[in-house]
């Protein structure tokens, strides 16, 4: 069995930032993190074990002076209502999701209605509409007719971790439900989340099976699995080394390995190393 390590896979900068600085803040005194700095597990006990304690975005109290805004960003709205409050913010928010943020104002400062592509719900598409309430979010070519009729110009922006070929699936599926309309696109999804997508397209011409190494909350993770499966692989999706069982791999010849942008370079290692070892068994 081969082990064969895609190009680009694992910990992203921003998130690598965003984990140094809360570890830096920890050490001088006591920190709450807004939510999940990043949707790894494994990066929340270790944050834990430095005694980093987790809150609520929305809760607008914590137990420490010091609050900290995850890598998925927040809302200008949120900022104003923690600072007003009475803590100190630090910003852990990634600099591509900072990015998106401005991209999103400047279309609407333009004249443009507000429209995310993204999925419902999530911190991140949470925050970036937060100071935009009209706005609209659209998963699937069949929320398309979600876009206000009265409205002619739509400024589209794209979740960062997010598939480029299907934002622009949909934003070819906007187009063509409104043809009356301006709908301008700004590629907002992040250079490390198409590498590690190209990446693993690069291992599906080879492999048969692709191991993907990631929290089961993380959804770019979850996007490199379901991209896997859709091409007829046999997907394994893990979030620690210890999971690996010697029998899934009995048929395997060879092993892609990759991981989500959240997960630990430790991480990594520690299941190429299991792989290694049921290659040799």
């Amino acid at each position: 069995m081969n082990i064969i390590l895609a190009e680009h896979f694992g910990m992203c900068f921003g998130v690598r930032d965003a984990l140094h600085e809360a570890e830096r803040l920890a050490a001088d005194g006591p920190l709450t993190i807004l939510g999940e700095l990043v949707h790894n597990p494994v990066v929340r006990e270790r944050l834990s074990a430095r005694g980093v304690r987790e809150g609520k975005l929305d809760d607008g109290g914590a137990t420490t002076a010091q609050v900290m805004i995850t890598a998925h960003g927040a809302s200008d709205t949120k900022r104003r209502a923690w600072s007003e409050a009475g803590f100190q913010i630090a910003d852990g928010t990634c600099p591509l999701v900072r990015r998106a943020h401005e991209q999103l104002r400047d279309l609407v400062q333009d004249g443009y209605f507000p429209v995310v592509l993204g999925k419902r719900g999530h911190v991140e598409v949470e925050g970036l509409i937060g100071d935009f309430p009209g706005a609209v979010v659209i998963e699937s070519a069949a929320e398309t007719d979600r876009l206000p009729k009265e409205r002619r110009r739509f400024g589209v922006i794209s979740q960062t971790p997010q598939p480029i070929d299907h934002m622009l699936r949909l934003v070819n599926a906007l187009r063509a439900v409104r043809p009356d309309a301006e709908v301008k696109f700004c590629d907002t999804v992040c250079q490390p989340t198409k590498n590690r997508q190209i990446a693993l397209r690069k291992l599906l011409t080879t492999c048969d099976t692709i191991v993907v190494v990631g929290g089961r909350g993380s959804n770019n993770t979850r996007q490199l699995v379901e991209a896997a499966r859709a091409a007829g692989c046999h997907a394994i999706h893990i979030e620690r080394a210890d999971e690996l069982r010697a029998h899934w791999f009995e048929r395997a010849k060879n092993v892609g390995l990759t991981a989500g942008t959240s997960t630990l370079p430790e991480t990594v290692a520690a299941v190429h190393e299991r792989l290694c070892a049921i290659a040799a068994e």
